[in-house]
C-alpha cells in the first residue's frame, strides 16, 4: 500500500516543480514511509511513497519503469501470480516478483482493458513516454482514493486531498452541495464530487486518459443486477458462495509481511477470520479489536472471546481507548481523513489501527463489504417486504414480520413502524426515498433549500432489494465507510484488505434472490449458512446487528469533546444558524434525537477553522 502524486504542467518551472513534488509527497508520507522515489521529464512528474508488502527488495520501488512505461501505483493485484504465468507465456520477462511490474507487462499486453483482468485493489498512474498520455485507473469498487485537479493543461493528481493543496491550481472554495450530503446523510463522497468545488475524485470502476490538454473518463465496468433467480438449488449456491470467498480470501492474503485481523464479533469479521484459520491451520494470526463497557455503551467481546475459543491459533489484543485521548487525538484523526467526521466510528478504526501499527505490523483484513450486497443492514428488510407485497404475497409477509418483533424483542409500535416503512419502496424509487430522508430525517440546516436534492439514484434491473443494495455499493454506505478506512489504516502506514468486495463475489450475489440473502429473520443468510460449519455456534445464531458503535455522539460530546459546541457561526454562515442554534442548544439540554446530527455540525465547524 503506498501512496501516489504526480503532475502535467508546462508552466511550471523544473526547480518549482521539483519543490512542488516534494511538498505533495511529503504531506502523505504516512501512506509510505519506506522509500520515496520521483520520476521526472518536464513538464510530467511522478512520485511514489511506499509501503513495502510484496517483493520487499528495492527493485520493486517506484516509479517502476516497463519497456515504455512508467507507473506510480497504490494498492494490491491479488490475481498476480497467475497473470503473471499467462503474461510470462505469451513473451513477457520480470525482473521482480512485484505485482507492480505484472501491471505494466498487462498494460502492454492488453491495453485499458488490463484493468478487467485484475483482482484487487488499485489507484494508479501510467505513464507513456512514447504517446505522451497518462493512463489513470481506480478499482471496481473505489476501494483505494485518487482524487485529481484538471485546468487547461494542466493535470495534477494524489492519493489524499492534503497532497493537492500545494498544487497552483488548488482551491479550497467549499462543494455546499457534498457540505449537505454530509451533514443531512453522513456521506463524505459522492461519485466525482469532494468537499472542495474543484477537487475531483476519479470514481470506482472507471480509467481516465490525460492526452494533449483533454480528460477522457471512461466506465470499464459495471454490476449487473435483475438476473433473475440462478439456476441450482440453495445447497449448490451455498457452495458456490464458499468455494468463492475461500477463493478470495486465500489471494487476499498473499503477502511478503505479516497479516492480522480486525475482529469485532460481527457475522463477517468472524466468518472473515474463520476461513483464515480453516485455510492455514498450523499458522498464528494476531487479532485485534476495540470495545466499551461503559454505562449504554456496546461490548462485543462474548462474540470475539467465542471465535477465539474456537480457533486458538488467533491471538487476540482488546483495546478500550481511554477517553482523554479522544480529545489528545481529534486534530489529527481529522487531518488525516480531509473532512469533517460523519460519524464517531472512525475514532475508533483509528484507535485499533494506532495499536496495530505498534505491534508492527503493516497488513490486516477487515470485514467490510459484505453487508452491502448481501442484505446485512436492518433497512433491507423494508424492501424485503415491499417486494413480497408486490407479488402479493401479504401472509407471508406479516408471518416474517412477527417472527422479526419476536427476534427482535420490537414493540408493536416499533413493528407498526416497520410495517408502514415497508409500504414507502412499493410506492416510491430509492431516488425518492433517499430525497424524502434528505429534507425530513434531520432539520434541514440549508438556507431556503430549493427542490434540487443533491444526488441523484440510479435505478436499475431489478427488485426493490436489488436497487436498495445497488446503491449502497454505489453511493449511499459503501464509498463513505471505503474513505474512512482508507484514510484510517494508512494514517499508520497499515494496508487494509477486503476480501469480501472480490468482484466474483459481488456479481455472484446480485444473481442471488431475496430469500437466499434473507431467510425469515436471518439475514446474510447464505453467508451464514455457507461458513456454518466453520463459525462458532454464538456467533452464527446472532440475530441483532450491532455495527461498529463507539460513544461519541452521546458521551465524548458531552465529556472530552465538549469544547466542540462551542461554534464559529462566522466559519459556518452558509447555514441557517437559527436553526443550527435550535438542534445544538436542544442537544446541550440533553435531547439526544438529533445527536448525529450535533457531531456534524461540531466537527465541521472544526474542520472549517482549523484544517481548511
Amino acid at each position: 500500500m503506498c501512496g501516489i502524486a504526480g503532475f502535467y504542467d508546462t508552466s511550471i518551472k523544473p526547480e518549482a516543480a521539483d519543490s512542488l513534488l516534494c511538498k505533495m509527497l511529503s504531506s502523505i508520507q504516512h501512506r509510505g514511509p519506506d522509500y520515496t522515489g520521483d520520476w521526472k521529464k518536464p513538464p510530467l512528474y511522478l512520485g511514489h511513497n511506499r509501503l513495502s508488502i510484496i517483493d520487499l527488495s528495492d527493485e520493486a520501488n517506484q516509479p517502476f519503469i516497463y519497456n515504455d512505461y512508467i507507473i506510480a501505483y497504490n494498492g494490491e493485484i491479488y490475481n498476480y501470480v497467475e497473470l503473471g504465468r499467462e503474461l510470462h507465456a505469451m513473451g513477457h520477462r520480470f525482473r521482480t516478483k512485484s505485482d507492480t511490474e505484472v501491471i505494466l507487462a498487462a498494460y502492454s499486453q492488453w491495453g485499458k482493458d488490463c484493468v478487467k483482468r485484475f483482482v484487487g485493489m488499485w489507484a494508479f498512474a501510467i505513464w507513456d513516454m512514447k504517446t505522451e498520455t497518462l493512463f489513470c485507473s481506480r478499482d471496481r469498487f473505489g476501494i483505494k482514493p485518487f482524487y485529481y485537479l484538471h485546468e487547461g493543461e494542466k493535470f495534477y493528481f494524489g492519493s489524499e486531498y492534503k497532497a493537492l493543496k500545494p498544487a497552483p491550481v488548488f482551491s479550497n472554495d467549499l462543494n455546499l452541495n457534498q457540505v449537505s450530503r454530509g451533514l443531512q446523510m453522513g456521506w463524505v463522497c459522492y461519485h466525482d464530487e469532494t468537499y472542495f468545488s474543484k477537487l475531483k475524485a476519479l470514481p470506482e470502476a472507471c480509467n481516465l486518459l490525460f492526452s494533449k490538454g483533454k480528460v477522457t473518463i471512461e466506465k470499464y465496468w459495471e454490476l449487473k443486477t435483475g438476473l433473475g433467480e440462478i439456476g441450482g438449488s440453495f445447497e449448490e449456491k451455498k457452495e458456490r458462495f464458499f468455494e468463492l470467498f475461500k477463493e478470495s480470501t486465500r489471494i487476499h492474503l498473499r503477502s511478503d509481511v505479516e497479516i492480522a485481523i480486525c475482529l469485532s464479533g460481527g457475522l463477517d469479521s468472524s466468518a472473515l477470520t474463520s476461513m483464515m484459520a480453516h485455510l492455514n491451520p498450523e499458522k498464528n494470526y494476531q487479532s485485534f479489536s476495540i470495545y466499551y463497557d461503559g454505562k449504554n455503551e456496546v461490548d462485543e467481546r462474548p462474540f470475539m472471546n467465542a471465535v477465539i475459543e474456537k480457533y486458538p491459533q488467533i491471538k487476540p489484543d482488546y483495546y478500550q481507548p481511554p477517553r482523554d485521548l479522544v480529545a489528545e487525538h481529534l486534530h489529527d484523526i481529522l487531518y488525516m481523513t480531509d473532512i469533517p467526521a460523519t460519524g464517531s466510528s472512525n475514532f475508533s478504526q483509528y484507535f485499533m489501527v494506532k495499536r496495530i501499527h505498534e505491534h508492527n505490523i503493516k497488513v490486516v483484513v477487515d470485514g467490510q463489504g459484505a453487508d452491502e450486497y448481501l442484505a446485512g443492514y436492518m433497512h433491507s428488510f423494508y424492501r424485503l417486504f415491499a417486494d413480497m407485497l408486490g407479488k402479493g404475497e401479504v401472509f407471508s409477509m406479516l408471518r416474517q414480520a412477527n417472527l422479526l418483533k419476536r427476534n427482535q424483542q420490537w414493540s408493536n409500535r416499533k413493528m407498526f413502524d416497520m410495517l408502514a416503512k415497508s409500504m414507502l419502496p412499493v410506492l416510491l424509487n430509492e431516488q425518492a426515498l433517499y430525497a424524502f430522508e434528505y429534507k425530513h430525517y434531520y432539520p434541514s440546516l440549508i438556507p431556503n433549500p430549493s427542490s434540487l436534492i443533491p444526488f441523484n439514484l440510479t435505478q436499475v434491473k431489478g427488485n426493490h432489494l436489488d436497487n436498495f443494495l445497488y446503491n449502497l455499493i454505489g453511493a449511499s454506505s459503501l464509498p463513505t465507510i471505503l474513505h474512512y478506512v482508507d484514510r484510517m489504516t494508512m494514517s499508520h502506514s497499515l494496508e487494509s484488505r477486503v476480501p469480501f468486495l472480490d468482484h466474483r463475489l459481488v456479481e455472484f450475489a446480485f444473481q442471488l434472490n431475496n430469500e437466499d440473502k434473507i431467510n425469515e429473520t436471518r439475514t446474510k443468510y447464505i453467508m451464514r449458512e455457507a461458513m456454518k460449519n466453520l463459525l462458532p455456534e454464538k456467533v452464527y445464531n446472532r440475530k441483532d446487528k450491532k455495527g461498529f458503535v463507539t460513544p461519541g455522539e452521546t458521551n465524548w460530546l458531552r465529556s472530552s469533546l465538549k469544547h466542540l459546541l462551542e461554534l464559529n457561526y462566522n466559519r459556518l454562515d452558509f447555514l441557517d444558524i437559527s436553526k443550527v442554534k435550535k438542534v445544538v442548544g436542544d442537544y446541550k439540554n440533553g435531547d439526544n434525537k438529533n445527536a448525529n446530527l450535533v457531531w456534524r455540525i461540531a466537527t465541521l465547524n472544526y474542520w472549517l477553522n482549523n484544517l481548511v
